[in-house]
């Protein structure tokens, strides 16, 4: 009977730690809706099929938050859970093993949230215009474009002269 109380309080104690971890947010990178090879911002007065040059003066990569898999939840809610069983008996095993579950999720997902390499979902190229003004527009990749680069825009295109 011992065996099975045991048991029964890792797996509530995983499952408690799994659904914890299905709560996670969204990677979300920004604020702002995500606009391939289109202008951030509407201006009135423009018109895609004029040519326009300019400088790329800024290249900044949007960064994913919140990239953990869970993995870590998971097992961090394991070995705290196994950790806390081995602390009381009774009752206050069981509220020991379900707070190492807990500890462990929020801990094991801390740590993977830190090892976690630099992704970005997007990069935003800011363009100053020769005619004065700038274009700003979000894009999956910068491709070979760098800042300084000298730029010609056509049809909410970007290509390098």
């Amino acid at each position: 009977m011992r065996t099975y109380s045991r048991l029964a309080a890792i797996a509530g104690a995983v499952t408690l730690a799994g659904a914890l971890a299905a709560c996670a947010e969204a990677p979300r990178y920004g604020d702002q809706p995500y606009y391939s090879g289109q202008p951030a911002q509407t201006y009135p007065s423009y018109d895609e099929r004029v040519t326009e040059y300019g400088t790329v003066s800024y290249i900044e990569g949007l960064q994913a938050r919140n990239r953990t898999t869970g993995a870590g939840a998971v097992l961090g809610a394991v070995v705290g859970g196994v950790l806390g069983n081995q602390i009381g008996s009774g009752g206050g095993r069981t509220a020991a093993t379900a707070i190492g579950a807990v500890g462990g999720a929020l801990a094991g997902n801390a740590i993977e949230s830190r090892n976690d390499r630099v992704d970005y979902e997007a990069y935003r190229i800011t363009i100053q215009l020769d005619r004065g003004g700038q274009r700003v527009y979000e894009v999956p990749t910068p491709g070979d474009l760098r800042t300084g680069d000298r730029v010609r825009l056509y049809a909410g295109q970007i290509s390098r002269i």
